[in-house]
Parts: C-alpha cells; structure tokens; sequence
C-alpha cells in the first residue's frame, strides 16, 4: 500500500475519533425539558438537575407537581402547588415507603436495535426495554451524543446504552410518551430541592389519595 496513501488515511481517521470524541458533551447542571404527551394533550416537563439532586415540575392543570430526588434515590419528596384553590401540600417518604416506591418502579433489560433516527438535534439509536415481571416493553430512543446525571424521569433507563430521548413511561398514574425538546447549561435556581417552609406537611398516603382525586 503506498505510504502517503496510508499516513492520509489514518490522518482522517484520527481527525474523526477526534471530532467524535469532541462532539460528546457532559452536563453537571443545569435544565432539560421535554414534551410530554398524555391522552390529556401536551405539556413540557421540566427537570432541573445539579450533581446528584433533580427536581421534576409537571403541570397538570392548575397544580403544579414537584418530585424532588438524589440519583441514589436516598431522598424523595412531592409537592402539590395549586394557587386557585389555594394548596401548598409536600409528602417527604418514609426510608419503609421510599423503598416500597423503588419495588414499584420496572427493573428493565436492554436490547439494542440498530434504527437510528436524530431528535432534537442529537443522534438516536432505538432500544427495547422490557420489564421482567409484567413482560410489556417500551420503546426508547437514547443517544450518547450528551452525558447527564440521572433524574427522576429517565431513571428507570439507565441502563439503556444512553440518554434517553424519546420514551414513554408512568408518572403520577398517567402514561406518557416524553420527547426531549431542549437541555441547557444553567444555574438552578436555590431552593430548587427544598421542600418550601409554607408548604403544609401530609404522608404520601395522603399525597396518593390527592393525585386520585
């Protein structure tokens, strides 16, 4: 093989495992925002996410939820705002009740497809998530273009080859499909993961019994 042929080549090859390598980026802190879609119509979920704390902000109708949590799920909170009626409640859980909650939450397998797809920008390969127990799976779009700590929302996936960015999963007794529409560097706002003082104190039974109604 001629050898100016030989040294072009893996010059290029070289440049794009450097371009590659460099493409990747790693968020601490900051905001990641997604469409969520329920059979109720769309609305944005905000996850704001420092370290190993995030905090998920989800809009149903008037009430603001709050879920409030560490990436080892050592802590969980929920806070209930609704301004019209006047309602400020927060359930911090219980060690019995935290690990209760973490029983109910899918201990997924993985099984890589080879589809790809970009969404929002990033390149996305498709996953099969399949639960264990119920044996219903999930369809879900990860990519390895971006490295973020895990969150409430996309924790049940860490095992998937990537972050999530398109995929459907169960929150506050509602399915819904969740599309990464932005992730930025920023600031969260103190007091993010606290529980406000002006809230008034319920146990999650109580928390549960609200989100029925």
């Amino acid at each position: 093989m001629n050898i100016k042929l030989f040294s072009a080549a893996m010059g290029i090859a070289i440049t794009a495992t450097a371009i590659s390598a460099s493409a990747q980026k790693t968020y601490t802190e900051g905001l990641i925002t997604y469409t969520m879609t329920t059979a109720a119509g769309k609305t944005d979920s905000k996850i704001f996410f420092r370290g190993d704390s995030s905090a998920t902000v989800n809009q149903y109708g008037p009430a603001a939820v709050k879920l409030i949590t560490t990436g080892k799920h050592t802590y969980f909170a929920v806070t209930v705002e609704v301004p019209v009626a006047s309602i400020k409640k927060a359930a911090v859980l219980t060690p019995d009740e935290l690990d209760q909650a973490m029983e109910e939450v899918p201990k997924y397998t993985f099984a890589p497809g080879t589809d790809t797809k970009q969404i929002a920008g990033f390149n996305c390969k498709k996953v099969i998530a399949t639960d264990p127990k119920s044996k219903s799976t999930v369809e879900l779009w990860v990519s390895t273009d971006i490295v973020v700590p895990s969150n409430t929302v996309t924790a049940a996936f860490a095992g998937a080859g990537g972050f999530p960015v398109q995929f459907t999963a169960t929150q506050q007794g509602q399915t819904a499909t969740f599309t990464l529409a932005s992730i930025t560097d920023q600031k969260v706002p103190v007091g993010t993961f606290a529980v406000p003082k002006d809230f008034d104190r319920v146990s999650y039974d109580e928390m549960k019994a609200m989100g029925k109604r």
